[in-house]
């Protein structure tokens, strides 16, 4: 079993594709993913009241498409208003902040205050991170009780700080998806690392998830670590 916890639905702004749910189940039947958590790429790249709504109308009657709420910490109340409406509707196990797009450092008070929402709401925040960010937010975590997240990307070229990021607090997970295959990242991590903190993703559909999967396959996986980083840990973290 695969669960993808980095996955996203809708058009992207650099080429043409319609974005429809029906694109991201047949990605998935290609890679093998039986469930994937996605995030409105409106809601993300533009407005993420409108693409919270459209989120909810795309993967209604869609099983194996959960949805991550894009919150913006520059905007909470907004966020905190939706989120008491959209919740009930069980479709939301996650909530999405992206820390360059909201312009929102992943070590300021304001993404403390959107992770202090996230944690009464019991939903872990799938975080990006890029570069140092990644220890940044790990300190965030730390200071916001009942806080939980993981760090998307790994901090992306700076993937050699994500143990140093998880010893800081036992509520991050971290997941490596990334559009540069550098030799030996993910085995050279949970190496150093208990594989109980790490989740599959893949980025898709801004990435095919193939990427991803190969990457986890040049890293050689015991049986242990496949099980826990495929399925396993992602179905304890989301209650799947």
């Amino acid at each position: 079993m695969i669960i993808d916890v980095h996955g996203h639905l809708g058009p992207w702004f650099f080429w043409p594709s319609a974005g429809t749910t029906a694109d991201n189940i047949s990605a998935m039947d290609a890679a093998g993913i039986d469930i994937q958590l996605v995030s409105s790429v409106e809601g993300v790249n533009y407005d993420p009241h409108a693409g919270n709504h459209s989120l909810v109308q795309a993967i209604v009657g869609q099983p194996r498409l959960k949805g991550l709420f894009v919150i913006d910490p520059r905007d909470l109340t907004s966020a905190e208003h939706q989120l008491a409406e959209l919740l009930p509707t069980g479709l939301f196990v996650g909530v999405k902040i992206h820390t360059h797009y909201s312009a929102t450092p992943a070590g300021s008070p304001a993404m403390a205050d959107a992770l202090s929402l996230c944690a009464s709401a019991n939903l872990p925040a799938l975080v990006h991170t890029w570069g140092h960010e990644i220890l940044d937010l790990a300190t965030t975590v730390e200071s916001v009780n009942g806080a939980r997240a993981i760090a998307g990307h790994m901090g992306g070229p700076d993937w050699h700080l994500a143990p140093e990021a998880v010893a800081r607090s036992e509520r991050l997970w971290i997941e490596p998806c990334y559009s540069r295959p550098d030799a030996g990242r993910i085995r050279w991590v949970l190496d150093r690392i208990d594989p109980r903190r790490m989740l599959f993703g893949s980025d898709s559909t801004l990435i095919d998830p193939g990427f991803a999967l190969g990457s986890f396959q040049a890293a050689r996986l015991t049986a242990d670590e496949e099980r826990l980083i495929m399925h396993e840990n992602a179905q304890s973290l989301f209650s799947l």
